[in-house]
C-alpha cells in the first residue's frame, strides 16, 4: 500500500526495518496503549537497509553495564521467541549459537583492560572468561599467537543467531495486531514551536501526527533535518566475506576479533569475515560500491595469519552494507529531542543493532506509551549529549 488509510495518526515511524519494526510491535504490547501506529518505508524490499546485510550475533562482551543488560535482555528474547510473540506455534523457535566471540590482545594495555572489562561482564552474570594465550592455544589449537598476550571469551548466549526471522515476526505480529505499514518516502516534517505536527509524503499526502520516530537507520540525519534537528549519524562501509576452507577446522571457531580490526568465525558449513575499510568515511545513502582489494590487501593476509588452515580459502559470498554510524562514540542514540519532545530517535547503533533490538524497541514503546523507560533504564543512551558532545563510554567497539 501506497497510501495511509487515515489522516491521522498517533505515531508515525520513519523507517520499517528492524528498529521500526520493533518499536512498532512492541508498542502493541504496551498494556493501555491504543493509539494508531502508521510505519512509512521507503524501501520495503529492504534491499540497502542495514538490517538486511547483518551477520545477525549478539554479544554480552560490553565494557558497559547497560550495554550489557540490553544484550543480555536480547538474549533472553531469542531464546524466548515463541512465547514473547505471544506462543503463535507459527512463529519459529530461535536460537543462539554460542560459540562466543574471542577478542585477542596483542599488547599489555588492550590485555589489561580485557580484564577489567571482563570483570564487569562477570558481576553482571556474563559468562565472560579471560584467559591466557597458553588456555586459548589449549581450548583452539589451530590459532597462531605467538603476537598475543590474553583473550576474552564467552560460551553463553553469545554468537549468532537468525535475525531475518526475528524482523520478519516483528514485521508480522506488528501488522497483525493493527499497525499500519505503507511504501512512501517522507519528504517533509512540519513543526510548530517545539512540537512536530505532521508528515508529508513524497506524492504531497499530508499526515498529522501527535508522535514520530526516527528509525531511519543511516539516514537518520536527513529525516532529523526535516525537523530541523541534527545528529550524528553517517553512513560508513561494512564488508562481508563468506568463504570455503580446503581445510576446515575440527571445531567451531569462535566469532575472533583480530587485533587488526578483521573479524571471522563459522557459518554452517562456511566461514564469515567482515571488516571496515582503511579508509573509514561516511558515503552517500546510495553507495554500496564494492573494493575488491580489501580481500586481497587485508582481510586474507590477516586470516591466513592468525589460523594457517585458512592459507587456502576460496569466497563464495560477498556484501557491502552500511553502518548506521555515531561519529560522536559509535553507541545507540535514543529519546526525544529536547527542543521537539514529540519527536524521537532510535538511531545510531554502530554495527550493534540487531541484537540490541529487542530491547531498545521495547524502551522506546515503554517511552511513548508511558512517558518513561519501565523494563530497562535506557536513560544513558540519552540522544541529546550528542549536542552536549559528552560521550557514552564504551571500549569495546567492534
Amino acid at each position: 500500500m501506497h497510501t495511509p488509510s487515515r489522516s491521522s495518526y498517533d505515531v508515525v515511524i520513519i523507517g520499517g526495518a528492524v528498529f521500526g519494526s520493533s518499536v512498532a510491535w512492541w508498542l502493541t504490547q504496551m498494556a493501555g496503549f491504543d493509539g494508531r501506529v502508521l510505519v512509512v518505508e521507503r524501501d520495503p524490499t529492504y534491499t540497502y537497509a542495514s538490517t538486511s546485510h547483518t551477520n545477525s550475533c549478539i554479544r554480552q562482551q560490553f565494557s558497559n553495564a547497560t550495554n550489557i543488560s540490553v544484550s543480555q535482555f536480547g538474549a533472553e528474547f531469542i531464546k524466548n521467541f515463541r512465547t514473547y510473540m505471544g506462543g503463535n506455534p507459527d512463529v519459529p523457535h530461535l536460537t543462539i549459537h554460542s560459540f562466543g566471540y574471542m577478542y585477542l590482545a596483542d599488547t599489555p594495555e588492550f590485555a589489561q583492560t580485557l580484564k577489567q572489562t571482563q570483570a564487569v561482564q562477570h558481576s553482571l552474570g556474563a559468562g565472560t572468561k579471560h584467559m591466557s594465550r597458553d588456555e586459548i592455544a589449549a581450548a583452539y589449537p589451530f590459532y597462531h599467537l605467538d603476537d598475543i598476550l590474553a583473550g576474552n571469551h564467552n560460551l553463553v548466549d553469545e554468537g549468532y543467531f537468525d535475525g531475518g526471522t526475528m524482523f520478519d515476526w516483528f514485521k508480522r505480529g506488528a501488522r497483525a495486531n493493527g499497525v499500519e505499514y505503507i511504501h512512501a518516502e517522507v519528504s517533509a516534517i512540519t513543526r510548530a514551536g517545539d512540537a512536530v505536527q505532521s508528515v508529508t509524503l513524497a506524492d504531497g499526502t499530508e499526515i498529522a501526527c501527535g508522535t514520530v520516530v526516527n528509525a531511519s537507520g543511516p539516514r537518520a540525519a536527513a529525516t532529523a533535518r526535516m525537523a530541523g534537528l541534527e545528529i550524528p549519524v553517517v553512513p560508513r562501509k561494512r564488508y562481508t566475506f563468506i568463504f570455503d576452507a580446503a581445510q576446515p577446522l575440527d571445531r567451531d571457531l569462535p566469532l575472533t576479533i583480530d587485533p587488526s580490526g578483521v573479524h571471522f568465525r563459522t557459518d554452517g558449513k562456511y566461514y564469515m569475515a567482515g571488516a571496515a575499510p582503511d579508509d573509514d568515511t561516511d558515503v552517500a545513502y546510495d553507495d554500496f560500491t564494492f573494493d575488491h582489494s580489501l580481500w586481497e590487501n587485508k582481510v586474507w593476509p590477516t586470516i591466513a595469519a592468525r589460523v594457517p588452515q585458512f592459507e587456502a580459502i576460496k569466497v563464495v559470498n560477498e556484501w557491502v552494507g552500511h553502518y548506521a554510524y555515531n561519529t560522536l562514540d559509535q553507541n545507540a542514540l535514543l529519546g526525544r529531542a529536547e527542543s521537539c519532545p514529540n519527536f524521537i530517535f532510535v538511531n545510531g547503533f554502530s554495527g550493534h543493532g540487531l541484537q540490541q533490538s529487542p530491547a531498545m524497541g521495547r524502551g522506546i514503546a515503554e517511552l511513548i506509551a508511558y512517558g518513561t523507560y519501565r523494563s530497562l533504564d535506557l536513560g544513558a543512551f540519552d540522544v541529546n549529549r550528542a549536542p552536549r558532545g559528552v560521550p557514552f563510554l564504551e571500549t569495546a567497539v567492534i
